[in-house]
């Protein structure tokens, strides 16, 4: 079956209203996206921020009179707010397997040598590799990112095998698994999100990796222990605060690993954590950069 698609140009001031007037209208679903590439990266805590030019899109069954629905939703809202709504762009979306169109969208991908990210529904490329089963979802993260990826194949160049590591803002657990499927001994994960935390549980089940070998806590509940490798992959700000925390956190000679960052905050951050760490030059992929750095003995 065919499906009419609405799509309303807003602002942040009008968005959720228009959400709310096209569920009232008989949409079957109502998205928001960003219509004028603009990236949001540190909103303030609590808040749910959107783009300053967002598109409200509103998916309707193709059998209805669609030119009643615009009608009624130009009149709807004309009432609502007093101003008139400056267009609905009407397209005809052919009915798919959306589920099937979906997963076509995410294969297999490979990270260094060894490292490689498998969705459940397809074969491992390579049964010999590093292979992480991991499903994208609504959440925490799945190695697309190149924030994600930078770190990835850090630590498919880096040696592993044997190490305590600690992935701060762990979310799906996808570092820590990581390493852990890599050779690495122990891992410790730490997210502020109680479901990052079940979302990182069920992943490593997924992989079958033992309890013992991951831990999972809220920050302040995690032990005070050292690890030999420290990944934090959040954002500019939070590395920054943490900097004193993180780096207590590290054992002697021990490997920092930093993303979540833009190119015009590397210096502000490698600066946060030069009193403890020799910082590497940071390495770009695209606008994001990950940092390094090697623990001073003490």
């Amino acid at each position: 079956m065919p499906w009419i698609q609405l799509q309303i140009p807003a602002d942040p001031d009008n968005a959720d209203q228009l959400e709310d007037l096209l569920m009232e209208m008989g949409a079957d679903a109502v998205t928001m996206e960003d219509a004028a590439d603009q990236p949001i990266f540190e909103p303030d805590p609590g808040t749910t921020p959107l783009w300053s030019d967002t598109r409200v899109t509103g998916l309707f069954d193709a059998d209805q009179d669609i030119d009643r629905i615009c009608a009624d939703i130009r009149d709807a809202w004309h009432q609502q707010t007093q101003q008139e709504l400056a267009e609905i762009d009407v397209t005809l979306v052919e009915d798919k397997d959306w589920e099937r169109a979906w997963m076509d969208d995410f294969t297999p991908l490979r990270f260094g040598r060894r490292l490689w990210i498998v969705p459940s529904w397809h074969d491992a490329p390579d049964p010999e590799a590093a292979n992480l089963l991991l499903d994208p979802g609504l959440a925490f993260g799945t190695g697309t990112h190149p924030t994600t990826a930078l770190c990835l194949e850090w630590l498919d160049g880096a040696e592993v095998e044997g190490r305590q590591v600690i992935d701060y803002g762990c979310g799906s657990g996808i570092l820590a698994l990581a390493a852990l499927l890599l050779g690495a001994d122990h891992a410790i994960g730490v997210d502020t999100d109680a479901q990052a935390l079940e979302a990182s549980r069920d992943n490593a089940r997924r992989n079958q990796v033992e309890d013992a070998r991951l831990d999972l806590y809220l920050p302040g509940d995690d032990p005070d222990t050292r690890a030999d490798i420290l990944l934090a992959n959040i954002l500019a700000g939070p590395l920054v605060e943490l900097a004193p925390t993180l780096a207590t956190r590290v054992s002697p000679g021990g490997h920092l690993v930093l993303s979540g960052i833009l190119a015009q905050q590397a210096r502000e951050v490698m600066a946060a954590y030069e009193p403890w760490f020799i910082m590497d030059e940071p390495e770009q992929r695209e606008e994001w950069i990950r940092l390094t750095g090697r623990r001073i003995d003490g």
